[in-house]
């Protein structure tokens, strides 16, 4: 599994300190003397208290670069110095020579534990890392090589933003590296966008914001405007860690913060589960019969629709991500809508099925009073449901089966979710599913409460558990609103067909997964057991089909209702 940091507390982050000749370096965050080897075993962050050392474009490569296979590109381009702007000429010269770096990026191939990549590394020391001419063009000219050789692109963003020795023409790199970005996703090609200390201005509204995937370093500052110039416009006191790579990944904007000393790994891990492979063997399913199919008998139970919704209710029911941790091998959780929040009531990310690389995303709810509250209770607001669509569409891009568990008593109802526009966010959400070009599989495994469910479960096909329910409303909802009597749910629950033998026989679903009693995680192993081979014969069914047969299978499955 690969290991984001998951603490919301911010590294001290200091200036960069100076760093003097000899065995010991001061960290100007803590104060205390370090000595310098340590500091390089520990990745180059402070042993002390924790602060991220900013570094220069070779020991990042060495960090991340399998030795000797860093192979630089676009070296030598001249900058244009549009504006003839005094000594500035002189002052990327002197740079060069005395950081014996080309520019502010470096740019070129190589292969991180084996896999190969164009990875691009922006170095602060260089006129703060800003973009210019020369910077724009390499990353455009290595994009656009990575795409005709198709090779995922890793780029590691250090930048205060525009060149402005070099005015207008440099904030066009802004549209040009973009523009390139566009093409190699078109072309469906893996970018990961990893965010340093400091990333601001124009490389933050470019192609540091662009990523497939976004990664940041702990504490790293990530904004378009900088601290100082939004506290001189609104004349006030930023919040501590505002801004920060907590910061962000709290309001949605980026997948993960990784730790330095697990950058690597992380890297490679990612870009292997974006290559391209074929079903393994393995996703053949065994074609076993249930036990009880193979004696030939039909397991009978006698339970009352309101049990059923009981038992569908309980809290110590297996939660999605106790379905994903059984079944899945290598989760590696993603956050965020890209917009505003990361909603703790929607978990989704990668992991593999039997060798095979699948998107999973699904509502949680929480097990104790306090994970309740993280999660809402398993009632996604607006930001979930586009985290959740995020997801499918990069599934689509690259071609990933995508498996939803649906359990929720409905989208969020809250001033603020109207405000954000919980509505549109649902309706997107069908609206896209209905023709994504990968298969869908979405499985009820405890509440689906209306169109919060729903807005989860436009599949190819859907499922339930044998104790989960699917409901228009809740049954305390339909009494009250039928009979003027919420006491009456449980004759509500029978007069709405809620159960998953109701829905069978409908035509609403088709499949219903048996469930040992107690369904806890105590007998999640078996549950699973049985969910995990019927998920393999729905792939063996429907990988082969391409786009267009899965969006009209889906179409013409809905179409009859």
């Amino acid at each position: 599994m690969l290991k984001f940091k998951k603490t919301s507390s911010a590294p001290i982050v200091g200036k960069e300190p100076t760093v003097p000749e000899g065995l010991w370096i001061k960290c100007d965050a803590c104060g205390e003397l370090l000595y310098k080897e340590d500091v390089k075993q520990n990745h180059y962050v402070c042993y002390k208290c924790g602060k991220y050392f900013r570094i220069s474009t070779r020991k990042r490569l060495r960090l991340v670069a399998d030795k000797g296979t860093y192979e630089k590109w676009e070296e030598g381009l001249e900058s244009k110095d549009p504006l003839n702007y005094p000594d500035y000429q002189e002052k990327t010269a002197a740079l060069k020579e005395r950081l014996r770096i080309d520019e502010a990026v470096t740019c070129g191939r190589c292969t991180i534990y084996g896999e190969p990549a164009v990875v691009c590394v922006c170095d602060g020391r260089f006129l703060m890392g800003s973009m210019g001419y020369v910077v724009g063009e390499k990353i455009t000219r290595s994009v656009e090589r990575a795409t005709e050789e198709k090779l995922p692109v890793v780029i590691f963003t250090c930048s205060g933003g525009a060149r402005m020795q070099e005015g207008i023409v440099s904030l066009m790199q802004m549209a040009k590296t973009s523009a390139a970005l566009k093409r190699h996703s078109e072309a469906g090609l893996l970018y990961i966008s990893v965010l340093t200390d400091p990333t601001t201005g124009g490389v933050t509204a470019s192609f540091a914001m662009l990523g497939d995937i976004i990664l940041a370093e702990p504490g790293a500052l990530v904004g378009f405007a900088g601290p100082r110039v939004i506290e001189q416009t609104i004349r006030q006191k930023l919040p501590e860690g505002f801004q920060r790579a907590e910061f962000l990944k709290e309001h949605g904007l980026i997948d993960g913060i990784v730790e330095r000393e697990d950058l690597k790994e992380t890297l490679a891990k990612l870009i292997a589960m974006h290559n391209q492979v074929e079903p393994k063997e393995a996703l053949i399913p065994n074609r076993r019969k249930h036990p009880a199919e193979a004696k030939g008998k039909k397991r009978e139970e006698k339970v009352s629709a309101w049990e059923r919704v009981q038992r569908a209710r309980a809290q110590e029911r297996p939660s999605a991500l106790d379905y994903i941790q059984e079944i899945f091998t290598g989760f590696v959780e993603l956050h965020g809508d890209r917009h505003f929040a990361d909603d703790g009531a929607i978990v989704g990310g990668l992991g593999y099925l039997d060798g095979c690389p699948v998107t999973i995303i699904g509502q949680q709810k929480g097990k104790t009073t306090k994970e309740n509250i993280t999660r809402n209770f398993g009632m996604p607001a607006p930001e979930g449901y586009r985290k959740a669509l995020r997801l499918m569409k990069q599934a689509e891009k690259f071609h990933r089966p995508i498996i939803c568990f649906v359990d929720t008593p409905g989208a969020f109802c809250g001033m603020e979710a109207e405000e954000r526009g919980q509505g549109e966010a649902i309706a997107k959400n069908l609206f896209e599913m209905s023709d994504l070009a990968v298969p869908v599989l979405s499985i009820v495994i405890g509440e689906g409460g209306s169109g919060g469910a729903l807005a989860l479960a436009v599949g190819n096909e859907v499922w339930m558990m044998e104790n989960a329910t699917y409901t228009i409303l809740s049954p305390e909802g339909f009494a009250s609103i039928m009979w003027k009597d919420a006491s009456k749910a449980p004759k509500a629950a029978e007069w709405m067909r809620v159960t998953a033998a109701d829905l069978k026989e409908l035509g609403i679903i088709e499949k219903v997964i048996p469930e040992p009693q107690p369904a806890d995680t105590q007998n999640l192993g078996k549950i699973a057991e049985v969910m995990l081979e019927e998920v393999r014969r729905f792939l063996h069914q429907y990988l082969p089909m391409d786009g267009q047969q899965l969006a009209a299978q889906r179409y013409g499955r809905f179409r009859k209702m």
